[in-house]
C-alpha cells in the first residue's frame, strides 16, 4: 500500500467543478489582484474566526511581517518568540529590525513553555507571538495575563490552526492580531502562496490595509511605507470553496488522530500526542516521538509510507541566528524532542485503512516482526 504524506490531488478530484467555475469567473472577469473573491473571502473568514475584521494577504509571513510593522516593532525592540516553530515566525520579526528572543517549548504539547516567559521579558520587549504549532492552541490565558500585566500585545501564529479553539473560542481572535497561512498543504490551503490577519481593533485593521498595498489607501496617494501584500483573486476563489467543507475536513482530521492514537497505544519506543484540555486541536500535524527515528523512517519508507520532520533543528540553532549567540543546550526542551519528533501521513482524506497499515508497520518495526 502506498500512503503519501499529504494527498491534495485527491482533496482537488472531490470539488473539482466548484474550483473549476469559480477560478473561471475569475478568469473572465479578470479581478487577478484582491477583487470580489478575496473580499467575500474575508467576510467569511472573519466570521469563521469570530473576528471582526480579516485581510486576506499574499502569505503566512507575510501576514506576520504586516502584524508586526502595524505595531511598530522595529530596530532596538525584542519580541518573544517560540524557540520549536517554523523559521518564518521569528523570520518575521528579523524583517522589522527587531530581536527575537527565543523561548523554549513545554514536553506535553510542543508550545511556548509559558512558565518560562517572564524570565525573558526586559525593558525592550514589545509583544509575544503565541504559535499554536500543529494545530493545538497555546495556552493563551497564562500569556494574555502576563502580556497584560507587562504591557506587552501578542500575536497569535495560527499558520497551522485554522479553525482550532481554545475555551470555546476560535484562535486567531484572542491576541491582538491572528495571523494564518494558506500554504497548499495547510488545513486550509490555496492553490499557491496566501495568507490572512484578522483583528478585533478596527485601527489596526486600516492600518494593515494600507501596508497590504503599499501604504496606500487611495491610488497614488501612499501615508505609509508598506508592501505589496495582496492576495491574488484565483486564490480568494479557491479558499472560499474550501470554506465549505474546512469543519468537515477538520472534524475527520481528529477521527483520523483518534484511531491513530488508538493503535499506536502500547507500542515501546512511541510518544502519541497528546491533547490539552479545553482546547479543539485541529491536527495540522500528527506529530510522534519515536526511538530509533531514521531506521523507523527508512522502514516506512520501504513500505510505500511517506513522513516528515517537523522540526528537526530548533530556531537558536539555526545559522542565521548563530549571532544571538545561543547555544546548543540553551533550550533542552527543545533540543531532547528535535532528534525524537515524526510527522505521520495527516489529512482528510486519509481512510481508516491506510491509517492502520501504518501503525501495523509501526508495531512491527518495534516488535522487530518483520523482514529484512
Amino acid at each position: 500500500m502506498h500512503v503519501p504524506f499529504v494527498d491534495l490531488k485527491t482533496q482537488y478530484q472531490g470539488i473539482r467543478d466548484e474550483i473549476n467555475a469559480e477560478i473561471q469567473e475569475v478568469l473572465e472577469s479578470c479581478a487577478f489582484i484582491l477583487g470580489p473573491k478575496v473580499e467575500k473571502f474575508e467576510e467569511e473568514f472573519s466570521r469563521l474566526h469570530g473576528a471582526d475584521f480579516c485581510l486576506a494577504t499574499s502569505s503566512g509571513t507575510d501576514s506576520l511581517h504586516l502584524a508586526l510593522m502595524a505595531l511598530k516593532v522595529g530596530a532596538g525592540d525584542e519580541v518573544l518568540v517560540p524557540v520549536n516553530t517554523f523559521f518564518a515566525t521569528a523570520e518575521a520579526v528579523s524583517l522589522t529590525g527587531a530581536r527575537p528572543v527565543f523561548v523554549d517549548c513545554e514536553p506535553r504539547y510542543y508550545n511556548i513553555d509559558t512558565s518560562l516567559i517572564e524570565a525573558s521579558i526586559t525593558p525592550r520587549t514589545k509583544g509575544i507571538i503565541a504559535v499554536h504549532l500543529y494545530g493545538q492552541p497555546a495556552d493563551l490565558d497564562p500569556i494574555m495575563e502576563i502580556a497584560e500585566r507587562h504591557s506587552l500585545w501578542v500575536i497569535e501564529d495560527a499558520a497551522q490552526a485554522h479553525c482550532a479553539e481554545y475555551r470555546n473560542r476560535r484562535v486567531g481572535s484572542i491576541g491582538m492580531i491572528g495571523c494564518f497561512s494558506f500554504y497548499p498543504g495547510k488545513n486550509l490551503g490555496a492553490y499557491g502562496e496566501a495568507g490572512a490577519v484578522i483583528t478585533n481593533s478596527e485601527d489596526l485593521y486600516g492600518i494593515m490595509r494600507k501596508i497590504r498595498d503599499h501604504g496606500s489607501s487611495e491610488k497614488y496617494h501612499h501615508e505609509l511605507i508598506g508592501h505589496n501584500y495582496r492576495m491574488e483573486g484565483i486564490q480568494g476563489a479557491v479558499l472560499s470553496v474550501k470554506l465549505r467543507y474546512i469543519e468537515q475536513w477538520t472534524e475527520q482530521r481528529r477521527k483520523n488522530a483518534s484511531l491513530y492514537s488508538k493503535l499506536l497505544s502500547g507500542i515501546e519506543g512511541i510518544v502519541t500526542p497528546e491533547e490539552m484540555e479545553s482546547v479543539r486541536h485541529v491536527y495540522h500535524l500528527y506529530v510522534v516521538q519515536v526511538s530509533r527515528r531514521r531506521e523507523l523512517q527508512d522502514f516506512l519508507n520501504s513500505n510505500g509510507i511517506s513522513t516528515g520532520l517537523h522540526y528537526p533543528i530548533p530556531l537558536h540553532l539555526q545559522g542565521a541566528y548563530r549571532h544571538l549567540g545561543y547555544e546548543k543546550g540553551s533550550f533542552r526542551t527543545a533540543e531532547a524532542q528535535m532528534d525524537r519528533i515524526l510527522s505521520l501521513p495527516m489529512y482528510p482524506e486519509l481512510s481508516p485503512s491506510m491509517i492502520q497499515y501504518v501503525a501495523e508497520k509501526i508495531r512491527e518495526f518495534y516488535t522487530g516482526d518483520y523482514e529484512v
